[in-house]
Parts: C-alpha cells; sequence; structure tokens
C-alpha cells in the first residue's frame, strides 16, 4: 500500500517504509485482504469486512508468533488458532493457502460452495488447518479456553513434551454473547497463562454501530475476570501488534488484547460500516480499492515475494516440529511405557481393563441410575487416566465426583469445577476434546440441558467424543416442580444428528452405557440417568415372539415390566424392550407395540401403536405422587393398553 492512499486507524497517513521486511509485511497484509474480497465476490455471499480490517493481527500473529507446520497440520504440540469470529472464514483460508497448507486456489475459487474446502464458516474435519468450528459466535473463544486447559493439564502430565499456546480472534459479537463472560471468568479463574485472545476492535455490527446495544469496558471487564488487558490503537501497526503478543506470552496469566481497526479497510464508501460486514464489496467498488492499494496481482494472486516469505517461515515451523520429534524420541527411550500411555490416550484407544472395571459395578440392590454411574466411573478412573470432566456445580447430585479439582497453581488433577456455567463447560468441553489426549465429560440437570444444547449440536457437528451425563431424567424429580422436571428434553436431544442418546434402566445397563459412549470416538453421548432408585432388572426379559411388544426407556421400564405382568394374566403373551438407544431398537415383526416415557410421546409415532407419556408440564409434589397424578402407575396404564387391545380386536 503507497503512502498517498495509505491511512491508519487514527486517521494519520502511514508513511512509506523502505525496510524491506516491513514492504513484505504490507504485501503480505494486502494479499490477505484481497484473497479474501476475492472469494467473497466470486462467491457472491459472505463477509468482507473483518478480514479487510483484520488482516494486519492476523499475519503479525501468524508469521512472528504461532508455532506451526503446514505440512504437519495435526502436529501434537503446535500452537493452537482458533477464528472465533468464524464469520470472517475467508481471512483463515487465506492464511492456510499462504503458508502452504493443503488448500489450493481452487479452492479459494470455490468458496461457499457445495464440496468445497472452504465453507462459509470454517468446519473442523473438513479443512487442514482449522482447529474447531466456528461461527456460533462465543463458542470459539471458549473452545480456545478448553485447547488452553487441556494443554495446562497434558503440560501437567507430560511436561517433557508439552508447551505450546492457543491464540483466538474474536469480534464484538463474541464478547456479547453471554458465553464469553462463563469462558472469560473460568480461565481468568484458571489462570491460563497459555491463552492470547486478541479482539477485532471495529465497532461495527450487522445492525450498525455497537454503541447501539453495548457500551462495556471489555478492557476493564476481562482485567476483573484476572486477564492481562492491553490495547493496540492502531490495528495497522504490525510493530505495536507484535510487542503486545510478545508481552502477553511473558504474563503468567490470560491475556486479552483489544485492536482498534476498521471493518473494510481501505473500501471508499464501505469501511467503517455495516455494509462491510455481510455484502460483497461489488466489481466495481473492489476495482476501485486495489486500485487505491497500488493492487496490481490478478484476482487470486499471491506475490512471490510473499510466497517466499511464508516458505520460509513454514520452514521454521517444520524445524519446531523436527524438534519436537527429537524431544519426544528422547523421551520414549527414557519413558517407554510414559510415551506408550501417550500414544494411546491421542488414538483415543481405550486401555485393558475397561470392560473388566464396568463388570465390577455390583448390581445388589435398587438404586439410582445416577449413582451407578458415579459406581462405573470410580470404577473406570484407575484403568483411564485421561478420563477427566466435572459438573456444573453438580457433582454430588449427578454423581460425577472426580476427586480434588485442578486449580491454577495444579493442573495435575482430574476433575474440573466448571461452575454453573453449563453452556461454558459444553464449549471448554468441546475444546478439551479437539486439543486430544483427554476423554471427557460433563454434567448438569437433564432440564439443563436447554443451556448447553448450542455446544452439545458442535459436538454432533465436529464429531467429538464429549460425554454429557444429564440426571434428573423425568417429572419423577418432583418436590422442585416443573421448572426441573424434564418432559421433551430426552426427545430434543434424539433429535439432533450424531447425538448417541442412552436412557438406562438399571446397573447393568448404566455400565453398558457408559461402555457404548467410551466406545465411540466420532460423535457426543448423553447418558440419562434417574434421580429415584430404580429396579435390578431380569435382562431376559425381552420375547422375541410376543404378540404385545411394550418398549420402554430408563425410570419407566420396571412400570413396562409390571404391566406386562398384568398383560400376561390376560392371557396376552408379551415382551419388554430396553433398548437404551432408541435408534437400535428394532420392533417384532406382528406384534401390537406400546412405548412407556414420562416425557413427550413426539418421536413414537410411526414407531408404536399406543405411545403412553406426557404431553404437558409437569407438577410440583414428592416425585411418587407427581408420577401417579400424570398417570403413571401400574394400574392407569394398564388400563389403557387393555382398553387399545380391546379396541383393536373389535371387542
Amino acid at each position: 500500500m503507497t503512502e498517498t492512499i495509505s491511512t491508519s486507524t487514527t486517521g494519520a497517513p502511514r508513511a512509506a517504509s523502505t525496510d524491506l521486511a516491513a514492504e513484505t509485511d504490507q504485501r503480505a497484509i494486502d494479499t490477505l485482504r484481497f484473497l479474501a474480497a476475492d472469494m467473497v465476490q466470486a462467491a457472491n455471499s459472505g463477509h468482507p469486512g473483518m478480514p479487510m480490517g483484520a488482516a494486519p493481527m492476523a499475519w503479525t500473529l501468524w508469521s512472528r508468533h504461532l508455532r506451526h507446520d503446514p505440512a504437519s497440520p495435526d502436529w501434537a504440540d503446535r500452537d493452537r488458532f482458533v477464528l472465533s469470529a468464524g464469520h470472517g472464514s475467508a481471512l483463515l483460508y487465506g492464511l492456510l493457502h499462504i503458508f502452504g497448507y493443503d488448500l489450493p486456489e481452487a479452492e479459494l475459487r470455490r468458496f461457499r460452495q457445495v464440496g468445497s474446502q472452504t465453507p462459509g464458516h470454517p468446519e473442523f474435519g473438513h479443512t487442514a488447518g482449522v482447529e474447531c468450528t466456528t461461527g456460533p459466535l462465543g463458542q470459539g473463544l471458549t473452545m480456545a479456553v478448553g485447547m488452553a486447559l487441556a494443554e495446562r493439564m497434558a503440560n501437567a502430565r507430560f511436561p517433557d513434551i508439552t508447551g505450546h499456546h492457543t491464540y483466538a480472534i474474536v469480534g464484538d459479537g463474541c464478547l456479547m454473547e453471554g458465553i464469553s463472560h462463563e469462558a472469560g471468568s473460568f480461565a481468568g479463574h484458571l489462570g491460563l497463562g497459555n491463552l492470547i485472545v486478541l479482539w477485532d476492535d471495529n465497532d461495527i455490527t450487522i445492525d450498525g454501530g455497537v454503541g447501539r446495544s453495548c457500551g462495556d469496558d471489555q478492557l476493564a471487564r476481562f482485567a476483573a475476570y484476572g486477564w492481562h488487558t492491553e490495547a493496540v490503537i492502531d490495528g495497522n501497526d504490525v510493530e505495536a501488534i507484535d510487542a503486545a503478543i510478545t508481552r502477553a506470552k511473558a504474563d503468567p496469566r490470560p491475556s486479552f488484547i483489544a485492536v482498534r481497526t476498521v471493518i473494510g479497510f481501505g473500501a471508499p464508501g464501505v469501511e467503517g460500516t455495516s455494509k462491510a460486514h455481510g455484502s460483497p464489496l461489488g466489481p466495481e467498488l473492489l476495482t476501485r480499492t486495489k486500485e487505491i492499494f497500488g493492487w496490481t496481482e490478478p484476482d487470486f494472486g499471491v506475490p512471490a515475494d510473499v510466497r517466499a516469505a511464508c516458505a520460509a517461515i513454514a520452514g521454521r515451523g517444520a524445524e519446531a516440529r523436527a524438534e519436537w520429534d527429537g524431544a519426544f524420541a528422547a523421551f520414549e527411550a527414557a519413558n517407554p511405557d510414559a510415551a506408550a500411555e501417550w500414544r494411546r490416550t491421542h488414538a483415543r484407544e481405550l486401555p485393558r481393563g475397561v470392560a473388566e472395571a464396568l463388570a465390577s459395578v455390583p448390581a445388589d440392590k435398587p438404586r439410582a441410575t445416577r449413582v451407578a454411574s458415579q459406581a462405573c466411573l470410580n470404577a473406570l478412573f484407575p484403568v483411564m487416566p485421561e478420563l477427566v470432566g466435572g459438573s456444573a456445580d453438580l457433582a454430588g447430585s449427578t454423581g460425577t465426583a472426580a476427586g480434588d479439582p485442578v486449580t491454577a497453581g495444579d493442573y495435575a488433577n482430574r476433575a474440573i469445577a466448571f461452575g454453573i456455567r453449563e453452556f461454558g463447560m459444553a464449549a471448554i468441553l468441546n475444546g478439551m476434546s479437539l486439543h486430544g489426549g483427554f476423554r471427557v465429560f460433563g454434567s448438569t440437570f437433564l432440564v439443563f440441558a436447554d443451556y448447553l444444547r448450542p455446544a452439545l449440536r458442535l459436538s454432533a457437528l465436529m464429531k467429538q467424543p464429549v460425554i454429557y451425563v444429564l440426571t434428573h431424567d423425568s417429572i419423577a424429580v418432583g418436590e422442585d416442580g416443573p421448572t426441573h422436571q424434564p418432559v421433551e428434553h430426552v426427545e430434543s436431544l434424539r433429535i439432533i444428528p450424531g447425538v448417541q442418546v442412552l436412557r438406562p434402566a438399571d446397573d447393568a445397563e448404566t455400565a453398558e452405557a457408559w461402555r457404548m459412549a467410551l466406545s465411540r470416538t466420532d460423535g457426543p453421548t448423553a447418558l440419562i440417568l434417574s434421580r429415584q432408585n430404580l429396579p435390578q432388572l431380569d435382562p431376559a426379559r425381552h420375547n422375541p415372539s410376543a404378540t404385545v411388544e411394550i418398549v420402554a426407556t430408563g425410570s419407566e421400564v420396571h412400570l413396562a415390566e409390571a404391566v406386562a405382568e398384568g398383560l400376561r394374566g390376560d392371557g396376552y403373551n408379551v415382551g419388554v424392550v430396553s433398548p437404551l438407544d432408541r435408534t437400535r431398537y428394532a420392533p417384532s415383526a406382528g406384534a401390537t407395540r406400546v412405548s412407556i416415557e414420562a416425557g413427550v410421546t413426539a418421536g413414537w409415532d410411526g414407531i408404536v401403536d399406543l405411545a403412553i407419556g406426557l404431553d404437558d408440564f409437569g407438577t410440583c409434589g414428592p416425585g411418587g405422587e407427581v408420577l401417579a397424578h400424570h398417570g403413571f402407575t401400574t394400574d392407569a396404564v394398564l388400563s389403557r393398553v387393555r382398553s387399545h387391545l380391546r379396541s383393536a380386536e373389535g371387542r
């Protein structure tokens, strides 16, 4: 960018530099700006403004600080980079392209097209170098917190081979979303000094200026969380951004750097306005902007000196990765068992002894499946050191106590005190799972799955094997009343693609549910557990020759058993099926099918002939009385089933 048209974010002219490195910096920054603008223009869709304004901070970070090797994008000890403002995906794709990741120009030209490697928002597992799926604002920031926590916990276990930073670029939208408070508070409390967040402070949202809806002092806010904070007043000042990141890396606290930028920088009539946010510049304005910048490269062009500079930087990354390979080899030679454990956990292979541990859980008396789940965890912990997690301040109630929690001074423990932050907990777990080396779980009451649902959805979208322990599974919660009694929640989880929903009925099924959850490595599992005691059931209850088949899950299976006994007294050949996972239920051919579940009947249509459930909210009162009030007793259900069978038989 030439002296005559170059202005800083403060409005002052920026002098042309005679420093060759600075000239290359500027050409690389402008390359990122116009790659993004070209992508959006080619697609006639997307967000050019954020990349054009944030390119200097992204280039500074990637060229001077981020430790990465494009030839080995999954290198375990690489620095992580999260573009939390995922609508600016064109900026990330430009970075990946110029640094030599497997993202050729042809894919940039297919931005936002079906089957391309450049979807509208970054998608984990779809594009090499993308660390997580972002776009739902605030979740990227929170996953970065999870990655940083996982690194600190891994460093406590494997200090010889673990030591990296997590960086994130966030926007105003990320900071307005409530999850940013959960993430910021949690990271500050745990002193995650390996986390550095850069704020693209452009003062613009889709509807206009930030001041329309938000007047927060973000620096004061993050300082109050216990973060190191500072501001860069000119978002085009590479040296100032570089110095701020350098100071952040030296600070033992997580760092928040406000970088003042101009959205759509350099585009006449559009820069600094919401017009730059979500629409292409248009061919005429894009051409004019390139002329103002003195940009003569063809569309999607990358200058030779920029490619050479990026190749050199990538070479340094390859050297760093090779050094780590050497460190790992030395570690493995000195500690073969520990190295084997590291390899196993990063491959998500289960250790020996899992089946035996789960088989040791006694099934000797009635108890709640949340209690049985805690027994499973207690049996698993000694054989699975990588199994870590906690609860949203409900460990005792959800059966997820895991010993002393991780603290800012001790990351070696396995328990995580997430506090009352369900959404934050789930997104942090996603970040930890993405980091690798751990199998993670988090817990809360089933009714509060509503608070974490957006992050659970991303668990499924990213195919991360996060385990959600969701207890107090029905109106049997009782006295807490309808606010705490889940009726629609089991079904609402079942409809999320890729979520395995397991609702065990006794100790044996709870152990099997944990086995299924741990054996799955390509998606999340929700364990739906009871508050109330449940009897241990006869494993031979299924009758494949039944003419009447009652299918029930979890807390209602013992009720189904009692109803079946009554029908057998009437002369019917009855079987009971507890499918654990409804998607695996295979109805018996020719049987009249009845479902019993203390929740909404939606979802059972087309599966059974009679669905017995509750299509309304619950009632306050003791759990047993609430169940009776809503018709979940043997006599009431038996009466409904008998009536249905008589009607079907024409009697």
